[in-house]
């Protein structure tokens, strides 16, 4: 940079005022920059010389004919800032006059080109019937394995005389309830109530009018819990009549969400012995994780023996696995199960944005309207489509779903089970899931329309056959989190010896790699499979104290057992 600060500068100088020395320092090489180049050759330049005079001469030569011509000047800022974002890649001249900034790598949805790019390699067969054995590594350590061991009474005797009665309202979708009921048992036995059979709220997203007996078995739940704690069908006529024979007359308790033990005894006794019944509604999540752990072993008897899905629910449910198993001959009677959140509601509400240009932004702001009036129009809320996909917070595609699983080593022989509402614009997107694996089914084609029917309209009964479902594949595959994956894992769990044969997706990651239309097969089957061990590592885990038993029955509903 000494040219430039001393040389060339003077020489700029000179020509903004008109003057020139070119003719003289040609003919008799006075100048400074011809004096400085000889110097270094006289240091030993040689060739570095010849090499050094002639650059300088060439930066000499292009700010003269610059400074001669100023009006070049003018352009020369807009001149550089072009050169430089052609350079980075970032001026696009499809839009006349707009730059546009590359956008960050895994904010975009390219899945399709990806598949394009990746199909050739995946239309190459292989043997799924290895891929479901070899999937898992995961062994019990010699000599010791996880069973179920949760503590009953022998008798009713230890039961003491009621307080009152507990009344509940459970809200949500099926498992949103499954957690009420639960939590309702366990603080039942805190007050010594009697707990009257849950009632359930109408949900606005379900719109399910299905009662506890419509989706569980009442019989069987108040004959398991009968040693632990009291139930009963429905308040008692001298009961009611204290309240003019109207339920809605009953104190009805709020109670914060995740009070704890210690609130029930203090807050919620005293009412109920003064007034012999209590109402506790909404009843969602009002129970904190940390117990005593005979409050908590209610909870996993509740959960894990109690909750017995109603007969005609078993009944269809039974003969779909069994359909399931026969059509998986191919893979030794074993199927994967995938919950696939790819619903209209839930593509809305993630507030992602797929392929379908403006008709899908159409669609979608509609349905984000009409779901939840006015949340995502508020004035100063910026949604980030981009930023969101980045984070894994998109629904993964039945697409990707597919890309993910050929990737981890399932071939087209792999029979698939997906758990699923509604999806969106399912003749679209669920072919080329159906490309990747022909034998795939759901509830819709296992089941005909007459056993289906008397299920239609109710949300949660559909849900618990595919529950049951799920419940009994070989590998289960979750793919946006909530409480249906949640609580199949901790099932799992507790029927294959601590063991969840699960695979959660790093969909950060997945982000990434489906948005790089050039990657290559092995690349991307390398990283599959490393997610693949992943989730084998996370299929046992112990539950930790903020965590919930319903996903980690470990140690609270189940015991280390050595082998005999």
């Amino acid at each position: 940079m000494e040219i430039w600060g001393g040389n060339i500068r003077s020489r700029v100088f000179e020509e903004m005022h008109g003057y020139s020395r070119l003719g003289n320092l040609r003919s008799n090489g006075n100048s400074p920059l011809a004096t400085q180049g000889k110097g270094r050759a006289g240091a030993g330049g040689g060739r570095n010389s010849k090499q050094n005079s002639f650059s300088d001469r060439l930066i000499y030569i292009v700010f003269s004919v610059l400074f001669r011509r100023r009006w070049i000047l003018l352009f020369a800022p807009i001149m550089y800032i072009s050169g430089m974002l052609m350079y980075m890649g970032n001026l696009n001249f499809d839009v006349p006059g707009v730059v546009l900034r590359r956008a960050p790598t895994g904010s975009t949805y390219r899945s399709p080109q990806v598949f394009q790019k990746l199909w050739p390699f995946m239309r190459v067969g292989g043997n799924s019937s290895d891929a479901l054995m070899n999937a898992w590594h995961w062994r019990p350590k010699a000599g010791q394995s996880w069973k179920p061991c949760v503590k009953r009474r022998s008798s009713q005797e230890g039961l003491s005389s009621s307080n009152g009665f507990l009344i509940i309202e459970a809200n949500g979708g099926l498992n949103q309830q499954r957690i009420s009921i639960c939590d309702a048992v366990a603080v039942a036995s805190l007050l010594n109530a009697t707990l009257v059979i849950p009632m359930f709220h109408l949900n606005s997203v379900w719109q399910d009018s299905s009662k506890f007996g419509d989706i569980f078995d009442e019989e069987y739940f108040i004959d398991v819990l009968k040693t632990d704690v009291k139930v009963v069908k429905e308040l008692p006529e001298a009961i009611l009549q204290k309240f003019d024979n109207n339920i809605s007359n009953i104190v009805n308790l709020r109670v914060k969400a995740w009070s704890t033990s210690t609130h029930y005894i203090q807050k919620v006794l005293p009412k109920l012995l003064q007034l012999g019944a209590v109402r506790i509604a909404p009843f969602s999540n009002r129970l904190a994780h940390a117990v005593p752990s005979n409050i908590q072993g209610l909870r996993c008897l509740t959960n894990y023996e109690a909750l017995r899905f109603s007969e005609p629910i078993r009944m269809l449910a039974e003969n779909m696995v069994d359909r399931m198993i026969k059509n998986s001959s191919l893979s030794g009677g074993k199927y994967i199960s995938v919950h696939l959140r790819f619903e209209e509601d839930m593509v809305a509400f993630s507030c992602c944005t797929y392929d379908g240009g403006k008709e899908e932004k159409r669609e979608l702001d509609k349905a984000r309207e009409r779901g939840w009036r006015g949340k995502f129009s508020k004035t100063g809320r910026v949604i980030k489509p981009g930023a969101i996909r980045m984070d894994g917070k998109c629904p993964l595609t039945p697409l990707e779903v597919g890309m993910m699983l050929r990737g981890m080593g399932f071939d087209n022989t792999t029979s698939v089970y997906v758990a699923a509402g509604k999806i969106y614009k399912a003749e679209r997107y669920m072919a080329p899931l159906r490309q990747l694996f022909p034998f795939l089914e759901t509830k819709d084609t296992i089941a005909s329309p007459d056993e289906l029917a008397p299920f239609m309209g109710h949300l949660s009964r559909l849900a618990a056959l595919d529950y049951a479902v799920c419940l009994h594949s070989e590998v289960f595959v979750t793919t946006q989190g909530g409480n249906f994956p949640h609580f199949l894992m901790g099932h799992r769990r507790y029927l294959y010896n601590g063991h969840a044969k699960t695979i959660k997706p790093d969909k950060r990651k997945l982000a990434v790699l489906f948005d790089n239309p050039k990657i290559r097969w092995d690349i991307f089957k390398h990283h599959m499979q490393e997610m693949l061990h992943h989730s084998d590592l996370k299929g046992i885990e112990m539950r930790k104290p903020n965590n919930s038993l319903y996903t980690f029955p470990m140690p609270d509903c189940m015991c280390r057992h050595a082998k005999g």
